[in-house]
């Protein structure tokens, strides 16, 4: 029977080592357990493994920090173009909301052609100049459009103004505010008659030559008489707004605020032109200052 070297022995065999240290750890942790022995023991190893342990963590951090890298320039990205699209689709809204708006205009103007019975032409404001002392716009329709000077301007509330000058494809309207226009009006309450004037500010009229004792009160609706020929009467123009009466003055301060308010819209009516009034209609009817006998024998002497 063969034996081995005594040089070759591998010394105790395996399960008796491994009763051997199980023993053993069971014995360290009874010592631990009970008498805090090796806490010392543990802190000393702690401190001596401590750079191992940083060491064996360094591909974990940075495969972490390569991850938060990219995960922030990602979400980066994604943070652009969400905000991007934030800025489009509050740009699209803003858009609806003004098409809306619009179209409710349009509508409004649609009602107002119907409720008008002369033929309207729909424009738009183009431009507005900017001349502290007048009150004046321009519109994207012309004499190629049949438009006239002369020709009255309403949106779906009331009178703007009228055109004043016109050009091929654009036209130039004084506004009711213009302090050199005036509009021939009429109170709806109780039918006097009477004409309300332009400040040149916007938003203000004024009835002028009013008599103190006028029949006139705050909130009193004015539209267009139509006897000028000019405007169609009924056409809400302007609501009285204040009155100051002083006795000492022959004529009462009246403030009127307009029907129309063009500063909010951009779509106006260019209404058609009125069968025009006869320019002096006094010539039309012979004098009766002189009794006929004595024209005609004035025209004999001649």
């Amino acid at each position: 029977m063969e034996t081995t070297p005594q040089f070759f022995r591998q010394g105790p065999s395996l399960p008796a080592r491994l009763g051997f240290f199980v023993l053993l750890s069971l014995l360290l942790m009874v010592i631990d357990t009970r008498f805090k022995y090796l806490r010392e023991i543990r802190q000393a190893l702690s401190v001596i493994t401590y750079p191992l342990q940083r060491l064996a963590n360094v591909p974990v951090v940075v495969h972490d920090k390569v991850d938060d890298f990219f995960a922030s320039r990602h979400a980066a990205e994604e943070n652009a173009h969400l905000r991007r699209q934030r800025l489009a689709d509050r740009r699209q809204l803003q858009q609806l909301d003004a098409l809306k708006t619009e179209n409710a205009q349009l509508r409004k103007l649609l009602d107002a052609t119907q409720r008008v019975e002369n033929d309207a032409v729909m424009a738009e404001i183009l431009h507005v100049p900017h001349d502290p002392f007048n009150r004046k716009v321009i519109l994207d329709k012309g004499s190629r459009h049949g438009i006239k000077p002369g020709q009255v301007v309403v949106d779906d509330v009331g009178v703007v103004g009228q055109v004043t000058r016109d050009a091929p494809w654009l036209s130039e309207v004084t506004l009711i505010t213009d302090k050199d226009h005036s509009v021939p009006v009429q109170i709806v309450r109780n039918g006097l008659r009477s004409v309300v004037s332009g400040t040149g500010k916007d938003g203000t009229l004024e009835l002028r030559y009013v008599a103190v004792n006028t029949d006139i009160e705050e909130g009193d609706m004015l539209v267009t008489s139509g006897i000028d020929g000019v405007y169609p009467p009924g056409l809400p123009v302007a609501t009285v707004s204040k009155i100051e009466r002083n006795p000492s003055y022959v004529f009462a301060r009246v403030t009127c605020a307009p029907a129309a308010n063009v500063g909010h819209h951009r779509q106006l009516l260019i209404l058609s032109m009125l069968t025009p009034a006869m320019e002096n209609p006094a010539e039309a009817f012979p004098s009766d200052s002189q009794p006929e006998g004595r024209k005609r024998k004035e025209v004999g002497v001649r």
